[in-house]
């Protein structure tokens, strides 16, 4: 085939314009609008930012309770303490004739989430009996218990390391079995003898009445016993996976002395935690004090565990469309970046971060963007899109809050106060969590190298 210096041109002309196309549907090319970015960029808008203390939250029913103390460089110390109330497996139980105690363990089933050294710190758990039953649920709520040492657990504690134990069948030869990561607690035996296995069967008639008699047991790191750094592990405590387990020998008419063990489980609706965080000495600690309310620092604060939060504000965004005239926004992303040298392992960066704002009567909600709950609002994303995972490769969170930004410029929306703070990985909480324990400190207006920002992309309208 021969061209034509005609034919060239045209062919060069053709190829020139497909390749300068800025409409790919042109060229039978599609991009997912859910990662395209068009429009002006704006990254200059202005953000306050404030750590605050969170206020006390409910640890009822939680099903994953917080035990354990730590030494953080920058936070200070944290320490979380479990109240438990263990319940018959069976109303009315008959611990039969002249029962005698082999053994009682207090078996408490790890979660596989753990905040904090796992390699070197050795742990130190003593059990008491409490000396009321559990009625107050806030984390701040303090539980009282006797003096007298039951158990204590000393050894490191490995979240994700199945264990093996043997598991003890009446008449029958013990075997060996796996079971997940536990932490096992032998507990003085006269004590269980005398105020359990010589209790008649009437004291276990309901679980109720049992509760009354026995109250339960609390969980405490003995900090001075506990090496390292430290960290907090979480308690697995739905359903009946911790429990008491008692191994005890009862006459038998027939075969004379019988081997039986028997398992009262933890409540999951008896469980409560109560949190401390000690944070003198720290930069933590001097932002929260009253005086430096107004002060713009470098950097903000946020750690789980009922701790820390940052309070973000964005002055100057009502005013946008006088700036830069009316608008419609395409996508508007909040980047926020950790600042550089403040983590390391054992104190990771939080898994993921909450992103929610105040309404009229300063109560949590989400933004129109993450606001799940209202079917009507088409611009609603899935926890993916709207984003706060933590990014290991550029150590930051990042946030798609197109709705909310275009709210707030619109005046639908006033910005009584936006929230940063720490959330579990696989559940996004509006109140302080208390089932992740991890922290971050994140760049503030002041901050060279790890400002955060908002980026918007923005189309002009008449």
């Amino acid at each position: 085939m021969k061209f034509t210096k005609q034919d060239l041109l045209t062919l060069l002309i053709g190829l020139f314009l497909f390749a300068s196309c800025k409409n790919p549907d042109g060229v039978g090319l599609d991009v997912d609008p859910s990662t395209a970015i068009t429009g002006t960029l704006v990254n200059n808008e202005p953000i306050k930012s404030q750590t605050i203390k969170e206020g006390d939250v409910t640890t009822a029913s939680i099903g994953s309770y917080p035990l354990g103390y730590m030494v953080d460089p920058i936070f200070g110390k944290t320490e979380s303490s479990v109240a438990m109330t263990i319940v018959p497996g069976t109303t009315s139980y008959d611990f039969g004739t002249s029962p005698v105690l082999d053994s009682a363990i207090l078996v408490l089933n790890l979660g596989t989430q753990f905040y904090g050294d796992t390699a070197s710190t050795k742990y130190s758990i003593d059990v008491y009996q409490l000396t009321n039953k559990v009625t107050n649920f806030k984390s701040s709520d303090v539980q009282a218990y006797n003096s007298a040492l039951l158990g204590n657990f000393s050894s490191k504690i490995f979240p994700k390391t199945p264990i093996k134990i043997f598991d003890i069948i009446s008449g029958k030869a013990d075997t060996l079995k796996t079971v997940p990561a536990q932490i096992r607690i032998k507990l003085d035996k006269d004590f269980i003898q005398n105020n359990l296995l010589n209790l008649a069967p009437a004291a276990t008639s309901t679980a109720a009445k049992f509760v009354d008699y026995f109250k339960g047991f609390y969980a405490q790191v003995n900090k001075t016993s506990t090496t390292g750094t430290g960290g907090i592990a979480f308690l697995d405590l739905t359903g009946t996976n911790s429990y008491l387990q008692m191994v005890y020998k009862k006459n038998n008419t027939t075969s004379g002395r019988d081997t039986v063990t028997v398992n009262f489980p933890v409540s999951p609706s008896g469980a409560a935690a109560n949190i401390k965080h000690d944070y003198t000495g720290t930069e933590v600690a001097t932002q929260l004090l009253p005086a430096n309310a107004n002060t713009q620092y470098n950097v903000t604060y946020l750690q789980a565990l009922a701790g820390v939060k940052t309070k973000i504000s964005f002055p100057t965004l009502a005013n946008f469309a006088n700036t830069y005239g009316k608008a419609v926004v395409n996508k508007a992303e909040l980047v926020v970046d950790l600042s550089a040298g403040t983590f390391a392992n054992p104190f990771a960066p939080a898994s993921r971060l909450s992103l929610y704002r105040w309404d009229i009567a300063e109560q949590p909600t989400n933004v129109p963007d993450h606001n799940q709950g209202n079917t009507g609002d088409p611009r609603q994303l899935t926890d993916a899109v709207f984003g706060g995972y933590y990014d290991s490769v550029r150590n930051r969170y990042v946030f798609v809050v197109t709705a909310y930004v275009q709210d707030l410029i619109d005046k639908k929306l006033t910005d009584f106060g936006t929230f940063l703070a720490p959330t579990s990985l696989n559940q996004f909480q509006l109140t302080p969590s208390v089932t992740s324990a991890g922290r971050a400190v994140i760049g503030a207006a002041g901050n060279a190298t790890n400002k955060m920002k908002l980026n918007i992309y923005y189309t002009k309208i008449n």
